[in-house]
C-alpha cells in the first residue's frame, strides 16, 4: 500500500490558528486514523531555531534560521497511506478545504509526496 507524506506551507509569524481550524483537523484527523490511512503527523515550530547543513562543491556549511529570505515554510507534515494515489490526491483536496473554510485569510499550500520504497519510481 502507498505511503505519502504531507505537506502543509504557510507564511512564517501569521500567528495562531483560529480555534475552530484546530477542532476542525482534530476531527479530521480522527477520522483518518481510525480508518488507518493518517500514521503519524504534526506542526513545526517556526524558522527561528531551524538548522541546516549545506552540501556544495564538497564542502559542508552549517546555516542556522531564521531565514528572512523564504516567503512559506513547512509548517506541518504527515504520513498517510492509501490504496491508491487517487485516493491521496482525493484525501489531500479534503484537507485543503478544511483549512478554506476554518482560516481562509491565510494562504496554504497543501504537498503531498509519495515516499520512496527503494529505487523504483512511482508507479514503477
Amino acid at each position: 500500500m502507498p505511503r505519502f507524506m504531507g505537506f502543509v506551507r504557510m507564511e512564517e509569524n501569521i500567528g495562531t490558528p483560529p480555534q475552530a481550524l484546530f477542532d476542525a483537523m482534530d476531527v479530521h484527523i480522527g477520522e483518518r486514523a481510525a480508518k488507518g490511512v493518517f500514521l503519524d503527523g504534526g506542526g513545526l515550530y517556526g524558522t527561528e531555531d531551524a538548522v541546516n547543513y549545506i552540501v556544495r562543491a564538497g564542502e559542508i556549511s552549517r546555516v542556522d534560521g531564521p531565514y528572512a529570505e523564504a516567503k512559506e515554510v513547512v509548517r506541518g507534515w504527515s504520513i498517510m497511506q492509501y490504496d491508491t494515489r487517487e485516493e491521496a490526491v482525493t484525501d489531500v483536496q479534503a484537507f485543503a478545504e478544511v483549512h478554506a473554510k476554518h482560516w481562509p485569510e491565510v494562504t496554504v499550500i497543501s504537498t503531498l509526496r509519495q515516499i520512496s520504497d527503494g529505487p523504483d519510481a512511482p508507479g514503477e
